[in-house]
């Protein structure tokens, strides 16, 4: 099977490695074509993933049209605001599946990213993709689960027969709503949990904030079409062990890096998007509009 990946970061890539591993062909997209010949040439993506080998299935790509020509599906795994202008530059794939774990405010509305997708390409499929999934973990074949989740039943399974493995588990739930929502809102926990790494307040007051905090995610998601067992499973509360505790959490560490004085403008200069960040003022919009 042939799959198309939309993105060239740590998750992009792990997803890409993780494909080929099991025995997929895999076009890796990366939007400028400096970086897809640089993929091709070292056979790693050193930004991100350095020391992990790409699989003969690996074929970095920067032109669309190579990209998703006889792709099963196409994963979605850029940053959540550039989404809508990556999709539009690009023909259209059968089916996509977003891997992306933020939301926009956009028009007065709350958009999860198969909201996005929807907007921009009517005539496909959309799935969701989600869970504890550190990227390096899951490039490095360690074990891992997540969870698909589709209106369309055929779709969610060909991707978890796509991705399921000796090392990754994946499971299919039609709860789109819940599972983007746990996603996107953990990210928002992860920084305040950095935050409370950052001031030393303890791992009790960690416990407390996260626990509290995951309360909150239930109430929120299920107030947007989510179903509350959702926010307990993988895509909500594995999904918020994982990224407010681990030292490989981008969230997490930006959080912690605000609490001792770094700027939001300084943590925008790395490679990697912190989607917290831009979660938490898309929320902020949102909220600010019902007073």
């Amino acid at each position: 099977m042939k799959v198309a990946v939309l993105g060239a970061g740590g998750w992009g890539t792990a997803l890409a490695v993780l494909l080929a591993r099991g025995g997929h062909e895999v076009a890796l997209w990366a939007r400028r074509c400096a970086l897809a010949e640089a993929l091709t040439l070292e056979r790693e993506n050193r930004d991100y993933l350095p020391g992990v080998r790409f699989p003969e299935g690996v074929h970095p790509v920067c032109q669309g049209e190579r990209a998703l020509e006889g792709a099963a599906f196409a994963l979605v795994a850029v940053p959540t605001h550039g989404v809508r202008s990556v999709l539009e530059s690009l023909p259209p794939a059968r089916a996509y599946v977003s891997a992306v774990k933020g939301v926009r405010f956009r028009g007065g509305r709350l958009l999860r990213v198969s909201q996005i997708v929807r907007q921009v390409r009517p005539q496909s499929a959309v799935a969701a993709l989600s869970g504890p999934n550190l990227a390096l973990e899951v490039a490095r074949g360690l074990p891992a689960a997540a969870v698909v989740a589709g209106e369309d039943a055929e779709l969610a399974a060909r991707v978890q027969r796509a991705l399921s493995g000796s090392t990754f588990r994946v499971y299919t739930s039609d709860d789109v709503a819940g599972v983007e929502l746990g996603g996107a809102l953990k990210n928002v926990m992860a920084l305040a949990a950095g935050m409370a790494d950052g001031l030393e307040l303890g791992d009790n007051a960690k416990a407390a904030l996260l626990t509290r905090g995951l309360r909150e995610m239930v109430r929120f998601g299920t107030a947007h079409g989510g179903r509350p067992e959702t926010f307990y499973g993988l895509s909500g509360l594995g999904d918020l062990m994982a990224t407010a505790m681990s030292p490989l959490s981008r969230n997490r560490s930006a959080g912690e890096r605000l609490a001792r004085g770094a700027t939001l403008a300084e943590l925008e200069t790395g490679k990697q998007v912190v989607e917290g960040v831009r979660t938490t003022a898309a929320l902020h919009e949102w909220a600010g509009e019902r007073g």
